[in-house]
């Protein structure tokens, strides 16, 4: 198998590694509001708009290694 390829295969599945790491947090996250932990869920939020912005650069990396 290519470099190339065994690269981006692996990325991938650490892409959707951290997409479900993701999901499971914000839905602990939406527990914590729903008890009153509003700043906590704020906190939270913010410091998941950076996986949501690596998700995007791994997504096109892993892109460009599979062209």
């Amino acid at each position: 198998m290519e470099r190339a390829t065994i690269t981006a295969d692996t990325l991938e599945l650490l892409h959707l590694n951290q997409m479900a790491m993701r999901a499971a947090i914000e839905e602990l996250s939406a527990w914590i509001r729903q008890r009153g932990s509003i700043n906590v869920h704020e906190n939270v939020m913010m410091a998941l708009q950076t996986l949501d912005t690596n998700a995007d650069a791994i997504g096109l990396a892993i892109e460009r290694l599979r062209d």
